[in-house]
């Protein structure tokens, strides 16, 4: 079955930085288009960043522009999200989700999304 799984969140300071992998089981991610989605108490899911899978094309939320970086590693089939300059209203649970295309898309088209990762930003 295919999967894709979180890992890297945690708890820092404002200010700080943190870095999150998805790395996909069952399927590689040369083909597909790998978006983070993230999920704060009382808020809807919202897209963070995506990455395509052929031109590598990227992109990135208003509030995060300029602080955060979506990278592939398809070599490791793992796509990353390096988080610099983390604010409080960063503070969610980050999902990456994957469907085969080769463009970002929107939410409701993703086919297999992991199980989300707490990243806590507070001092």
């Amino acid at each position: 079955q295919l999967q894709v799984v979180e890992s890297g969140g945690g708890l820092v300071q404002p200010g700080g930085s943190l870095t999150l992998s998805c790395a996909a089981a069952g399927f590689t991610l040369d083909y597909y288009a790998i978006g983070w989605f993230r999920q704060a108490p009382g808020k809807e899911r919202e897209g963070v960043s995506c990455i395509g899978s052929i031109d590598g094309s990227t992109y990135y939320e208003d509030s995060v522009k300029g602080r955060f970086t979506i990278s592939r590693d398809n070599a490791k089939n793992t796509v990353f999200l390096q988080m610099n300059s983390l604010k409080p209203q960063d503070t969610a649970i980050y999902y990456c989700a994957a469907v085969r295309s080769a463009y970002c898309t929107t939410l409701p088209v993703y086919e297999y999304w992991g199980q989300g990762t707490q990243v806590t930003v507070s001092s």
